[in-house]
């Protein structure tokens, strides 16, 4: 089994965090290509590691998996963009819960990797707050392409050129993502589903850095009139972990939407829990 680690040629942000992996890490070139560029590999605690770099955007990276086999992890370093260009170092499971709207397919979700994301995103804050950046450290959100069958997350670098060429911040990206790697397996959190409130869910974010609660797919207040049952159910099945609950951000969800949501946790026997 694989880890692959794949970033960018056409990310700026994903070709530092790049950089600063194999300045820190001991990797080594391959004498394999992928798509005329050099591969690197490592053995990450036991685990064989992956660095390959794409000619394509991250989020078009559909066909994936037919040129790597037996991947346990697909693990994206890339940019993150928002038009607030609030400095934020984040993580989320690629994926559509609707249209496909930026690569991937639409209304499939890639499987979440709920305890690998959430050791990644207790290594950004960690790594932000012994470096001293200036930046958020959140969840985001499942969405984007691609829609994958394998395990698969994003760490990212944003949210504006700024960022995005800051070496320390990529640095830090960069420790966060071979974190995620040489725990991967070990499971001391539960895995959850999060239903609600904004894109960057600092409630889901706090609970996780403070509790046992590991989240996988989350869906934002904004999906929630588009989410039916079959998403809630794959959202469940295409997390890596047993999901235990949903977790939802009751007050970030309209009252109109909530019998129903309601309803449809209760047809796929989810319990739920209301922060």
């Amino acid at each position: 089994m694989t880890i692959l680690i794949a970033a960018s040629n056409k990310d700026i942000a994903s070709l530092n965090i790049k950089r600063q992996i194999l300045n820190h890490y001991n990797f080594k070139k391959a004498v394999e290509n992928f798509q005329e560029n050099p591969v690197y590999t490592a053995e990450i605690n036991g685990r064989k590691v992956k660095l390959v770099t794409l000619n394509e955007e991250s989020v078009e990276a559909q066909n994936i998996t037919e040129f790597f086999k037996d991947l346990e992890l697909i693990l994206f370093i890339s940019r993150h963009s928002s038009e607030s260009g609030t400095p934020t170092l984040s993580v989320h499971t690629p994926g559509n819960l609707g249209e496909a709207e930026l690569g991937g397919l639409p209304r499939k979700v890639s499987v979440s990797p709920a305890h690998a994301m959430r050791n990644a995103l207790k290594a950004l804050k960690k790594f932000r707050d012994e470096m001293h950046l200036n930046y958020e450290v959140c969840y985001e959100c499942t969405h984007h392409g691609p829609s994958l069958n394998v395990p698969a997350m994003f760490v990212e670098l944003g949210s504006s050129p700024k960022q995005w060429n800051d070496l320390k911040a990529a640095e830090a990206v960069a420790h966060a993502a071979i974190k995620a790697i040489s725990t991967f397996g070990e499971a001391e959190a539960k895995a959850v589903l999060g239903i609600g409130g904004p894109h960057y869910n600092s409630k889901f974010t706090r609970i996780a850095l403070e509790n046992e609660t590991a989240f996988g797919h989350m869906i934002p207040k904004y999906v929630i009139p588009y989410v039916n049952v079959e998403i809630l159910r794959q959202c469940v099945q295409k997390t890596l972990e047993k999901v235990e609950y949903a977790i939802l951000d009751w007050k970030g969800i309209k009252g109109e939407h909530k019998p129903k949501l309601v309803e449809m946790l209760n047809e796929i026997d989810l319990p739920t829990q209301k922060v």
